[in-house]
């Protein structure tokens, strides 16, 4: 368990901002104190839930030896007993470090790997199956940019996911996704095997990330549909080009104007995830977990239609319910692999 020295810093923390934020703290300190304070309150509940039951358990032992006071005790010791171990668990998983990203909205990647028509088709079936989470979840979906085929598959899409804690609950995502499959255009009934890659990236905020005017260049072009015709006359599409990286985001919405601001946002964003995973790796240098590590060449999961089965590679976890997976229904997934990640994190603190 904590050490009590490390409990009561952090309560003394939390009561330290309660005060400050009460007196009003002045200029830009406000946003940073209340910030603060916001995460610490979970944790300085948790704290006090805790010692409470503690405190409860010591009093009931002492009223054992109150005639008048026995029976009660004995019936509130073994339920406080029970209590303890589950409260020092949360305690700790309030504990755990945070991931700043976790609240914000996300950016989708997907697109087709090895399979050609058949992984593209693949491509399109992810986004319907995170559109249909998405929607029982409340958030909002919209996409960025989109490349058809012309058999209906995908040969790219950006979507802009937004919501609370998008990131938080998507970002196990990213990684190669391969499915087994008999092909709609194989007349022989062979099953194939492709695969299609997903990145989830956190939004980027406008003081996470600063892009300076000449790193940047920014060419016009006419909007294509599927199929490559034109969908407009104008030259209303944005690519833009971030010269340091070679990173290049583009926007065909009919809005030259708005193009700019989502191509941007869009760079922001992936420029905010080229730091984070630089930080990362410098942080740690063994990158050997797959769950959280972002990496997006590892392959994470396979969807087999002919045996109706999902398996994450990561956890080994094996679901025999196809179509809802495919429908959208992932939290039992997300959860695990959530729970997976506290566990490896409970781990490294306790080491």
């Amino acid at each position: 368990m904590v050490p009590e020295e490390r409990l009561e810093q952090i309560l003394q923390r939390f009561q330290y901002l309660e005060a400050a934020m009460a007196d009003g703290a002045g200029g830009g300190d406000i946003a940073a104190l209340a910030k603060e304070y916001s995460d610490l309150r979970p944790v300085a509940e948790q704290i006090s839930t805790y010692r409470r039951l503690l405190s409860d358990l010591e009093e009931a032992e002492l009223m054992l030896g109150d005639p008048d006071m026995k029976d009660l005790a004995e019936e509130e010791i073994p339920a406080l007993k029970a209590a303890i171990p589950e409260a020092g668990q949360a305690l700790q998983l309030a504990l755990l470090p945070k991931d700043a990203a976790d609240g914000r909205p996300a950016m989708l990647e997907i697109r087709p790997g090895t399979g050609g028509d058949e992984a593209a088709l693949f491509a399109g079936d992810l986004l319907r199956m995170y559109q249909r989470y998405a929607e029982g979840q409340g958030w909002k979906v919209e996409i960025i940019e989109e490349q058809a085929t012309e058999l209906g598959g995908i040969k790219e899409v950006v979507a802009h996911i937004k919501g609370e804690n998008v990131f938080a609950r998507l970002k196990y995502e990213s990684g190669v996704h391969r499915v087994q499959r008999v092909p709609t255009t194989e007349s022989a009934g062979r099953i194939h095997t492709s695969a299609a890659t997903v990145a989830v990236l956190p939004e980027a905020e406008d003081v996470d990330i600063h892009i300076d005017a000449n790193d940047i260049r920014i060419d016009t072009m006419r909007a294509s549909g599927a199929g490559g015709q034109h969908v407009n006359t104008t030259d209303s599409a944005v690519r833009i080009t971030h010269l340091p990286t070679g990173l290049i985001v583009t926007s065909s919405e009919k809005s030259q104007h708005r193009n700019r601001e989502i191509a941007m946002q869009v760079l922001k964003t992936r420029l905010y995830d080229l730091e984070r995973q630089r930080i990362d790796s410098a942080r740690s240098a063994d990158r050997a977990s797959q769950v959280g590590s972002g990496d997006r060449s590892e392959r994470i999961r396979t969807y087999n239609f002919p045996q109706g089965r999902m398996t994450d590679h990561r956890i080994n976890l094996t679901l025999y319910k196809l179509d809802q997976v495919m429908g959208g229904d992932l939290d039992e997934i997300i959860d695990a692999l959530t729970a997976d990640n506290q566990a490896r994190l409970l781990a490294e603190m306790g080491q």
